[in-house]
């Protein structure tokens, strides 16, 4: 499987490195699929691009200095500043980023990625 830039998905490496620490999945987003985002974690994670150089205040705390792979990982989801800062945002999207955290909490990853494959955004529907 390759996106519209040509680069080369691997369906069967590890589909954690597709969810970002807020709960987007990259392998439904629209730019990361067309190409035009290098996904949330992707590369920094194997240390092809600097999280140094990273601008996600999100993925610095929970990816470079946690070492989680999302938030819902971490023991101060419910009283963090930063992402309850994020999630309290306009838009839909950041209720359903929440969700998807929450789900990853309560059912785990590989429930999340069973739903989250499904999705034809960043965001989606999560049934157990």
């Amino acid at each position: 499987m390759k996106n519209k830039a040509g680069k080369k998905l691997n369906r069967h490496m590890n589909k954690n490195r597709f969810i970002g620490c807020c709960g987007a999945y990259c392998r439904a987003c629209g730019p990361f699929i067309e190409g035009a985002c290098k996904g949330c974690k992707l590369g920094f994670d194997t240390g092809e691009r600097d999280i140094g150089k990273a601008k996600c205040k999100i993925k610095l705390c929970c990816f470079k200095d946690r070492k989680f792979i999302t938030c819902a990982d971490c023991p101060e989801l419910d009283s963090c500043g930063l992402i309850g800062g994020f999630f309290d945002k306009m838009g839909h999207k950041y209720k359903k980023y929440r969700q998807a955290l929450v789900f990853i909490r309560k059912y785990g990853y590989r429930e999340f990625i069973r739903s989250a494959d499904k999705w034809t955004g960043a965001y989606g529907s999560l049934e157990k």
